[in-house]
């Protein structure tokens, strides 16, 4: 593989194997799926210890960029933010108050074969037309088009999806299975680059151009026994979509009834700080603007969990609600979006496979409906790809939680700013990350096929990222090279952490081992270290090794991981 053709593998998710970086993940220590011994759950995951430090890592970054080190604001100034970690587990009024107990739920369908179930949302159908001879391709399209917005057309296909990119992946990927198991008897099938290019022929040689479409609910409301199921692609089996709410339900008390001590897990952490807002204004001396950061784990019963560890039913979110004034909220909606999007790049999500997508007016959920707006910080991931995920949405709550929990709670929300004489109720900026899509999203972009490589693999974590720093190896496990080595590892663990000492097999399986882990840097004792108290560095994305200072390595090493 040439230096040019790497980059371009390293650099286009599409041509990088899911399959391969998963089998890596669980190769080497990165994410193991839960209770495996027992068959697994659907939709949780475990972190290895590659990728619990991975994920401490991105955590200990954010947390030290957001609270202890935050950028200067529009004005020049410092942001001043203050952290908070609040309960999993709140009163149930919290969740009446925000409106997820009455408004957090999906559409769902069920398979009554297979009692599988799919959120209506991310259903997509495989949509052909028999094209006539003697019309047009365009005149054929926009008749399959019409046909189906006005739902005289059902698909022949299911799939499920985020979003219609993802689908066209799916399909693409799973083409003949799916037209077999549909019982779409075909000579020939295209599917080309894009959803418009999408056709094929059947055993009697009638031509077909086809698109796959998000299925609209009303049609799955009053057609849904004719519709495919995704697991079976046979019809007769779906259901009507019916209202599933997201939340986990649990009981607290002595008592255990299911109604009356009944409680929730949070399905967001951004609840516990407008909760506390009060309290962190009367206990610190932070004044408007400011804001409230909280890192913490979520729980949505996700109805098709999938993608790995992007849709999952237990995850960990990374938060900011900033409270500004009203009238200078598009101002702040602004700068954090774009700082947001400086942040991720700084740790590696650069190029095109990191992008801002501005939200447009039918997308807005409800408390952001008369705001500035909501924007998505989106990676292309390998299981996205040409399309893109949301990493990140920053949006502008305006004061919708505040007003809901004042009003429930009885309690005085408003602001009295001494400076305006003014009483308000601040508006929010809310800035939210998911931790584990943060870490995919690391994995993805750092795996970097290399057939050259012993490992045939090296993982290009940022060095601020990665989950081991550096590695120290004694050249042979003799002769005073692994004392050497381990004061040496030694002095750099008690400085820098995650570092690994490794004095066995041949120097060649150590490198691979370190590649995998993405470990920048490996420091080798060899004789010369003996003579001349120099060591080999060898770094690991261009392997080419210099030689340093066995004393100066401490600080060699500094300058560039931290």
């Amino acid at each position: 593989m040439t230096a040019e053709t790497q980059t371009n593998a390293a650099a286009d998710p599409a041509a990088k194997s899911m399959d391969d970086i998963m089998a890596l993940c669980k190769r080497r220590g990165f994410i193991y799926p839960a209770s495996e011994i027992y068959g697994g759950i659907n939709g949780f995951w475990d972190y290895g210890p590659l990728g619990a430090q991975l994920k401490k890592n991105l955590k200990d970054a954010w947390w030290r960029d957001t609270v202890l080190c935050p950028p200067d604001g529009p004005d020049g100034k410092p942001v001043s933010i203050v952290g908070l970690d609040t309960s999993i587990i709140q009163n149930p009024k919290v969740w009446q108050a925000s409106g997820h107990v009455a408004g957090f739920n999906d559409p769902m369908v069920d398979d009554k074969e297979t009692k599988q179930r799919f959120r209506a949302d991310h259903l997509f159908g495989l949509f052909f037309l028999e094209r006539d001879e003697n019309e047009s391709f365009k005149s054929s399209d926009d008749r399959l088009t019409a046909l189906i917005q006005t739902g005289a057309l059902l698909p022949k296909a299911t799939v499920v999806a985020g979003s219609a990119e993802e689908a066209f992946e799916v399909v693409r990927a799973n083409i003949k299975k799916i037209f077999r198991d549909a019982q779409i008897l075909h000579s020939d099938v295209h599917i080309g680059a894009s959803r418009a290019d999408f056709q094929y022929i059947d055993k009697n040689g009638r031509y077909h151009i086809g698109d796959i479409k998000q299925i609209d609910e009303g049609v799955l409301r009053t057609a849904a026994i004719n519709i495919p199921s995704p697991a079976t692609q046979r019809t007769g089996t779906l259901t009507e979509p019916r209202a599933f709410n997201l939340m986990f339900p649990t009981v607290v008390g002595a008592t255990g009834d299911p109604e009356l001590d009944k409680a929730y897990l949070r399905p967001e952490t951004a609840q516990g700080i407008f909760i506390n807002y009060k309290n962190v204004l009367d206990t610190t001396r932070v004044r408007v603007p400011f804001g409230v950061a909280q890192m913490g784990k979520a729980f949505r019963n996700e109805v098709t969990p999938r993608n790995y560890t992007f849709r999952s039913r237990e995850f960990e979110q990374m938060e900011i609600e900033f409270f500004c004034h009203p009238s200078t909220t598009r101002e702040w909606y602004a700068f954090w979006r774009d700082q947001r999007l400086a942040w991720w790049r700084s740790l590696g999500l650069t190029g095109a496979n990191l992008h801002l997508r501005e939200h447009d007016r039918d997308e807005l959920a409800h408390y952001a409906k008369t705001g500035a707006g909501t924007s998505d910080i989106e990676y292309r991931f390998p299981f996205t790809a040409p399309g893109f995920g949301e990493l990140e949405g920053v949006a502008d709550r305006s004061d919708f939680d505040l007003r809901q929990h004042a009003e429930h709670s009885g309690a005085k929300l408003e602001y009295f700013d001494q400076e305006r004489n003014e009483r308000y109720m601040p508006h929010v900026v809310e800035p939210s990350a998911g931790a584990d899509r943060g870490v995919l999203a690391l994995i993805c972009e750092a795996y970097t096929p290399d057939p050259s490589r012993p490992s045939k693999v090296y993982m290009k974590f940022h060095p601020r990222v990665a989950p081991v720093k550096a590695a120290v190896f004694p050249l042979v496990n003799k002769d005073g090279m692994p004392e050497v080595g381990e004061r040496l590892y030694k002095d750099l663990r008690a400085r820098f952490g995650a570092v690994e000492f490794d004095p066995k097999q041949s120097i060649g399986k150590r490198y691979a081992r370190m590649d995998e882990a993405g470990c920048p840097y490996c420091f080798t004792i060899d004789a010369e270290t003996l003579s001349d108290q120099t060591v080999t560095v060898r770094h690991r994305d261009t392997q080419q090794q210099e030689r340093v200072a066995l004393a100066a390595v401490p600080a060699w090493l500094g300058e560039r991981i931290l």
